[in-house]
């Protein structure tokens, strides 16, 4: 069994980790679109460009997979990169439904504008923050998501098999 850190007897929403890390994401959300805006891009614009470059995601199955993003939207949003000469879709060579994305050039050299802009939000969100406290809360949130994606994952079967 695993550590009891919570207790239904006093237990509140705004306690949970899960209600912390998701009212994060909003407020980081927040502080982030407003910035990208002035460059004249969104938010999610931004995150297909960057999970594009550092190989996050390749096709627009795994952004809306990770990013918990409608695909229909994503398809709208994916639309108006490659309109904009950012991005390219590449077919599958044996399946021609299957298709990757792939930044264009101009959209890396986008991207990497957009970089210092969110650089600049996510320094001002951790000014209060040591650098070792920056350093241990990463640490901590891949651990936290780690732990996680372990319990998404089936169990592994076992080496003896069944008699």
């Amino acid at each position: 069994m695993s550590k009891q850190h919570y207790k239904s007897a006093n237990y509140h929403a705004t306690s949970s980790v899960g209600y912390l890390v998701k009212r994060s994401n909003a407020l980081l959300l927040d502080t982030m679109e407003p910035a990208i805006a002035v460059q004249g891009f969104t938010f999610i614009q931004y995150i297909i460009l960057a999970w594009l470059r550092d190989g996050i995601a390749v096709n627009p199955k795994d952004i809306c997979a990770q990013f918990r993003h409608d695909s229909g939207a994503l398809t709208r949003v994916i639309d108006q990169l490659a309109e904009r000469g950012l991005l390219e879709r590449i077919r599958g060579d044996r399946d021609r439904r299957k298709v990757d994305l792939r930044l264009t050039a101009l959209g890396k050299k986008t991207v990497d504008g957009l970089i210092p802009t969110v650089v600049d939000r996510l320094n001002l969100a951790l000014g209060d923050f040591s650098s070792a406290e920056v350093l241990e809360f990463v640490r901590l949130l891949k651990k936290f998501n780690t732990t996680l994606q372990s319990l998404l994952e089936p169990a592994p079967e076992s080496a003896g098999g069944v008699e």
